[in-house]
Formats: C-alpha cells, structure tokens, sequence
C-alpha cells in the first residue's frame, strides 16, 4: 500500500489555498492542501506497524512550532507548479529530516522545500498569467503546528488519514 506523511494547516489557510487549487490543481479533489513531510512510499502490513512506532517516537520528542507563509514561488522551469512558500524553521526541517533516516528509507526525489501547492500542471501561458497575478497580492498567515499525519493511498488516487500524530502526546 502506498503511504505519505503530512501537515495539514489550518482551515484558514486551506480555505485560501484551496480558493486556488479549485481552479487551478487537478489533483484539488485527492487531498486536502498539506506539507509534504515524507513523499509517497510502499509499505506491508509490518513495515507500516514498525514505522507507526517511530513515528510515535518522532512525535513524542517533538514540540509545537509556528509556520509563516508570506508569499507565492515556483518550481518553474522544472515544473509549472506555484505554491505558498513556507519559511524554512528549523524545528519542521528537523521533523522531515528524521523522516528520512533509521527506519525510514530516504525516498526524497528533491531537497525539502517546506510548500503548500496552489496550482500544478498548468500550461505555460497560464502559469504565466496565474503566478503574475498570485505574485502581486499579499499572503500572510501564521500558524501552530501541533501534529502530522500518516496517510495512505485509495484504489481510487484520493488519500486519507491512516494515523495521526500529536507532538509530545503520543505514547508507544
């Protein structure tokens, strides 16, 4: 089965993300607006229950922290995806950092860049159009983070939560 791991933020900010992502994101109706923290990985019945184990571990030494969102970039040229851009802290680069090692294979396809995605696969003149426009309002949004998210992947493309995971709550 296929899993990920996630942040999802506030309703705030998926309200205005998804504002968005209705328009412009074909993959708007398969999951709600969310950190990628770990990309999509392969998983048995045994491997997800020692992986759910670390992530409690994970979790439980982990405390809350503040995300900022200020404004909109690209992957441009290699995609023509537009995201919120969030500031890289420290505490949420250390948590993708700890998902990527001991018993977690590194299946990191690029560096982490800490995004929510607004609007992928676009055709060049739109993704012009679109990121000029996105490039001229203002964003501003803070937000705690508290938990993460184990989810796993439908027949169907959608994904749903498997488990989540609050920050110094869990126990193994």
């Amino acid at each position: 089965m296929n899993y990920g791991i996630a942040i999802f933020p506030s309703k705030p900010i998926q309200d205005q993300a998804n504002a968005f992502r209705k328009r412009y994101d074909p993959h708007y109706s398969l999951i709600p607006p969310h950190i990628t923290l770990k990309e999509t990985f392969e998983a048995d019945d045994e491997q997800i229950n020692e992986l759910i184990t670390e992530l409690k571990i994970i979790a439980n030494a982990t405390d809350p922290f503040t995300i900022n969102i200020d404004k909109v970039r690209t992957f441009a040229p290699v995609t023509n995806t537009i995201y919120f851009k969030v500031e890289p802290v420290q505490p949420l680069m250390d948590l993708q950092e700890k998902m990527q090692k001991g018993k977690f294979e590194d299946n990191s396809e690029h560096p982490f860049v800490p995004h929510i995605t607004i609007a992928q696969e676009l055709l060049h003149d739109e993704f012009s159009d679109v990121l000029g426009r996105l490039e001229m309002d203002e964003f501003h949004f803070e937000d705690k983070v508290d938990r993460f998210q184990l989810l796993y992947q439908l027949e169907n493309g959608s994904w749903t939560v498997y488990e989540t995971f609050v920050f110094g709550k869990e126990k193994v």
